[in-house]
């Protein structure tokens, strides 16, 4: 007998039906996904359709409903921050989804449909990537998908900072640059969690007002005077235990004078510039000082898989819809579509908390 393939718009006999399917089942292997084949500005930044990632062994593929922003991301899409070897070349570091396929030798228990947030080395900025299962973790039930993909990357930086790096102490003051940023929002309400004081700078005041909302106990507008002198008068001359900063060279001269004697000053960027002249060591070693830094996106899979798991336990049963929970910050949302004018945006310092990325929109989401 011929057996008939009806395709809805002509007729396949058997002899090509088996061509047929393999095509239908290329197709449907495919993605959308943010490409850069010419480091530079926003404008490289190409929406193209490119071949799913298939999960390796202990790996799940995850349905990307969302992913965000980091300053990372731009130093990357300007080729000035490639992802860690074996890794996708596709930017973004955090994504909220759900499980879509598991890989051979998955064993954590998760089912597909499972609502999961991830964070990447790389990856984000498309409609599936895969990932180690130790780096999923689920969505708290009071969180949409949105609400989710904030929270990975900067939280998770945040608490490595506090909890590992710095190991922050009940009743320290803690400084953190930036205060309104991604980092800087999930920085304050951990140093309120683990019973430390959090103070902060940002450059408006409407950014000094959404931290001090969040529990900051004091802010200073770096751009309308010295933030150091607001940190010595904050704590009667004391200083600050510990300083978070994402900003650098810039800064080093303020950073030490109101650094705490035998404080910790831990340095996870250089937004600021990375060139320091002066007497940074004489006047580091006067005060006792701890100068600390860290990275974690090329830390080891099970670096961040012990981070993952500390963070689940410590800090992910907080996000509930008690008063006194933690949530993270969104500034804005955008498509795929309009990634370049997400880029423009942080580029122009714009963000006041996360700036999120819709990959599916959220009329679309399954909660």
């Amino acid at each position: 007998m011929h057996h008939i393939l009806y395709t809805g718009g002509f007729l396949l006999g058997s002899t090509h039906q088996t061509a047929w399917r393999k095509c239908c089942s290329s197709f449907a292997k495919m993605m959308r996904a943010v490409c850069v084949d010419v480091p530079g500005g926003p404008e490289n930044l190409l929406l193209r359709t490119v071949p799913r990632p298939q999960p390796k062994d202990g790996e799940i593929l995850v349905k990307v409903h969302a992913t965000a922003l980091n300053r990372a991301d731009l130093l990357q899409r300007r080729g000035l921050y490639p992802p860690p070897p074996g890794e996708s070349d596709i930017i973004g570091l955090e994504v909220a989804g759900t499980v879509d396929t598991l890989g051979p030798g998955v064993n954590r228990g998760w089912k597909p449909d499972d609502r999961v947030m991830a964070l990447l080395c790389g990856g984000g900025y498309a409609e599936y990537v895969a990932v180690p299962e130790e780096l999923l973790m689920p969505v708290p039930p009071t969180l949409t998908l949105c609400q989710a993909a904030a929270i990975p990357e900067a939280w998770l930086t945040a608490f490595q900072l506090l909890a590992l790096i710095a190991q922050v102490k009940e009743g320290e003051v803690v400084l953190a640059h930036a205060g309104a940023s991604g980092v800087g929002t999930a920085a304050v309400q951990l140093v309120r969690l683990f019973g430390a004081v959090p103070i902060v700078t940002a450059g408006s005041p409407e950014k000094l007002k959404m931290a001090e909302e969040l529990g900051a106990a004091a802010g200073f507008n770096y751009k309308e005077k010295s933030f150091a002198q607001g940190v010595h008068d904050f704590t009667g001359g004391k200083g600050a235990d510990v300083i978070l900063d994402c900003i650098g060279g810039c800064n080093w001269e303020q950073n030490v004078s109101c650094l705490a004697t035998d404080g910790r000053w831990v340095l996870y960027g250089t937004m600021g510039g990375r060139a320091v002249e002066g007497d940074l060591l004489g006047k580091l070693l006067s005060k006792r000082g701890h100068l600390l830094s860290s990275l974690l996106r090329s830390r080891s899979l099970q670096y961040k898989a012990d981070l993952v798991s500390a963070f689940s336990r410590r800090v992910l049963p907080y996000f509930s819809d008690r008063a006194a929970s933690l949530r993270p910050v969104i500034d804005s949302t955008f498509t795929l579509e309009h990634i370049a004018e997400a880029h423009r945006h942080m580029e122009a310092n714009k963000n006041t908390g996360k700036i999120i990325v819709d990959v599916i929109p959220q009329k679309q989401e399954t909660q």
